[in-house]
């Protein structure tokens, strides 16, 4: 009897950067489970043997070696799996900067295992250089297609950006592939993964050719990935999804169909495969949130968060992010009140560190305030109070934080959302004090609509209506400063984040903006904030990238410019 494939398996696996031999532990273990459910090829995401992405990790040969060594090992360990194929993604090469003849180029690979072989290898073509991806820094670009058989099927190799340009996809099936498989790390964004599927339809329908798209799922660093991976039949149509933001052993079962009038590629591949629901904007981005949270923390030995926890939106936004992220158990929160906190403030704090059981401190920082003021009296003397007194307090804050994070071991997380670190609405070395900003890609009227949703819904069975009505509805605040509002400072949230995802996120000059609709006063006032406040923000912590263009590796603007748009 002829063995056909029946069943491929995508590894949609959460892998840990630089964690070589951990990463080649998960992937044997995936497979060995994929062949005892009928699975002869397994399918792993790009750069799973390293983790994605490795940055300057890739310039060390060291490195690069670990790499080799492992995948030796994955070889040898899945060496008596009969029948069994499977794709790793993972670097290979010496180094770009010699380029001799006996140094082979370091390149993006994925490499075909079977009963102990490397049976073939493919190099990715396109390298992405923007927004996220420095990948020209690091790698040559392949050039030859890659075509390999499982048990009677002739499989396509592309990874990642390949799939969204027509050539590598179009010579690929040239070479005889029935199937594309390809591999990818493409980091999450409002709106990514319905563009994915779009653009893997005009390859499916460029080639007549079905399409498994192997996604990468986890938190590194700023990037999220959101796993989803998913199946499109010869009609372009979804057959298949994996889950979003978890990992999945996701099974994808083949039938080997004639050919039809509509389809006339010999013994074609119909596909099918389980599908999972889509989520919501704010579903989406709440998982991404968590997930971020999570692993940023669990992936770099942190016990534990400690949150400033003002009474205010963002703090509480932040903390109910941690909670569902890490547990009550692993956040703390504090209350720093000043001579200007309203007793709401304090009030709903403690509210909400009650409903979602988290440990909960107040320190006033009065003391300090007045021993500040007391030391610069003969400077300040004759000077009005302004935005320094405001700062001191900030600073003090951030003080006691990063007191409790070196006695503790627990990362101060931010507060400051997009909004505030477009505008520079923020104290540096103040509230900007801590290790990861949570929220600092999302724009202040985001904040709002998450606060309410994650209100109505309980995605992580930690409680529902975590943040109290009050915090919500009352004007946003500083409280640096008696009776004070952020609208004394900045324009009203719906226009500001109106202007900055014109300017930021989509380039649109002034005049642009000012056709759109936008007040040019408005339009000329944020934008010239964005601009001064660049050396700020050179000095934040990273934060989570959700939308398409974050302050981060996305944004590369120079602090000294005096550029003028």
């Amino acid at each position: 009897m002829t063995l056909q494939l029946d069943r491929i398996c995508i590894a949609q696996l959460n892998f840990v950067v630089g964690d070589i031999s951990g990463n080649a532990e998960k992937i044997i273990d995936a497979c060995s489970k994929a062949y005892a459910r009928g699975a002869r090829l397994v399918l792993t995401p790009e750069l799973s043997l390293c983790g994605y992405a490795c940055e300057d990790l890739f310039l060390r040969p060291s490195f690069i070696k670990a790499c080799d060594e492992a995948l030796v090992r994955i070889c040898r360990e899945l060496a008596h799996y009969k029948d069994l194929h499977v794709v790793v993604g993972h670097p290979s090469g010496g180094d770009l900067r010699t380029r001799s003849v006996s140094t082979p180029l370091r390149q993006n690979k994925a490499s075909v295992l079977s009963e102990g072989l490397v049976v073939a290898s493919y190099a990715k073509r396109e390298l992405p250089n923007y927004q996220v991806f420095d990948e020209r820094r690091y790698f040559a670009p392949g050039s030859e297609p890659c075509v390999f058989e499982v048990l009677g099927v002739k499989i396509g190799l592309l990874i990642c950006e390949d799939a969204w340009f027509e050539n590598p996809a179009h010579s690929t099936a040239k070479a005889g592939a029935q199937l594309l498989a390809v591999l990818n790390a493409s980091p999450f964004h409002v709106g990514k993964g319905s563009e994915r599927e779009q653009a893997m339809r005009e390859r499916v329908s460029e080639t007549g050719l079905p399409l498994i798209y192997a996604h990468l799922v986890g938190g590194q660093d700023e990037v999220v990935f959101e796993g989803r991976s998913f199946v499109l039949d010869a009609d372009g149509s979804v057959v298949g999804r994996a889950k979003s933001f978890e990992e999945d052993h996701f099974d994808i079962d083949l039938v080997m169909a004639e050919s039809t009038p509509t389809l006339p590629k010999p013994k074609a591949i119909q596909l099918s495969a389980r599908i999972t629901v889509e989520g919501t904007t704010e579903l989406d981005l709440w998982h991404a949130l968590v997930l971020g949270v999570r692993d940023y923390i669990n992936k770099n030995g942190f016990p534990g968060v400690i949150i400033g926890l003002s009474g205010g939106i963002d703090s509480a936004l932040v903390m109910a992010i941690a909670v569902d992220a890490l547990g009550p158990e692993k956040v703390r929160a504090v209350m720093m009140p000043s001579p200007y906190t309203a007793e709401m403030s304090w009030v709903d704090a403690k509210e909400m560190a009650l409903r979602l059981r988290v440990r909960y401190d107040e320190i006033s920082i009065k003391p300090e305030f007045d021993a500040f003021l007391k030391s610069l009296e003969d400077e300040f003397r004759g000077l009005a109070i302004d935005t320094t007194e405001e700062n001191i307090q900030a600073r003090i804050r951030g003080t006691l934080l990063m007191a409790l994070s070196n006695k503790m071991g627990s990362i101060v997380l931010t507060t400051g959302n997009k909004s505030e670190m477009a505008t520079g609405y923020c104290t540096l070395y103040g509230d900007m004090a801590g290790g990861f900003a949570v929220i600092k890609d999302v724009a202040k009227m985001m904040v709002f609509r998450l606060a309410r949703w994650r209100n109505e819904n309980d995605p992580f069975n930690r409680g529902s209506d975590p943040i109290p009505e009050r915090i919500i509805t009352r004007p946003p605040s500083a409280e640096l400063r008696p009776d004070q509002t952020d609208q004394d400072s900045l324009p009203a949230y719906e226009i500001l984040d109106a202007i900055l995802e014109r300017y930021m996120e989509q380039d649109m000059d002034v005049e642009q903006i000012v056709l759109a609709g936008y007040a040019r006063a408005d339009v000329e006032r944020v934008t010239r904030l964005i601009k001064i406040s660049e050396y700020k923000r050179r000095q934040s912590p990273i934060g989570i990238r959700i939308t398409h263009r974050s302050f981060g590796k996305d944004w590369r603007y120079p602090i000294t410019n005096r550029f003028k748009d």
